[in-house]
């Protein structure tokens, strides 16, 4: 029987200048991103879009939605399956495509984990359960573009 989890987000616009939006260069595009006992997160846009480059955009947020949510479950996975993983890092890169009207999307994601393991002899299971994690991924479900994977892995008893 399938069951609800319920998040909640605020988000805190902190860019009027004292005009508002009276024009498109009045304004700042920087925001807070509150969750309730967490630490406060500073996001802007993109500064292809009047954005601060310091701050993390909804793009970069996206991305490392993705990333976690995969890495999470692959992790599951993998202990799962008495793989032990030693390290895990992920470079996700994402294509997005802006429209003439100004709209866009994401076309594809791919993550780029770089594995540890400890044993070699487990470098095919290993690399299979990066499709399962992608199935099992809440993030990856929402999606309406492809993530696709290219992993690499190395092994403490090379």
């Amino acid at each position: 029987m399938p069951k609800d989890h319920l998040y909640s987000t605020t988000i805190t616009w902190t860019g009027n200048k004292g005009s508002g939006t009276m024009d498109y260069r009045s304004y700042d595009r920087d925001y807070i991103i509150t969750v309730d006992g967490k630490a406060d997160i500073l996001g802007s846009s993109d500064s292809a879009f009047l954005g601060d480059k310091s701050k993390y955009n909804p793009e970069d947020l996206l991305l490392s939605s993705i990333s976690s949510c995969h890495m999470l479950w692959y992790l599951h996975l993998c202990s799962k399956n008495e793989i032990i993983v030693i390290d895990y890092k992920d470079k996700a890169v994402g294509i997005m495509e802006e429209l003439a009207d100004g709209s866009g999307k994401f076309k594809e994601v791919t993550l780029h984990p770089e594995v540890l393991i400890a044993d070699k002899a487990h470098f095919e299971l290993a690399e299979s359960l990066h499709k399962e994690a992608n199935k099992m991924c809440f993030i990856a479900n929402s999606l309406n573009f492809l993530v696709k994977h290219e992993a690499t892995f190395k092994a403490e008893n090379n």
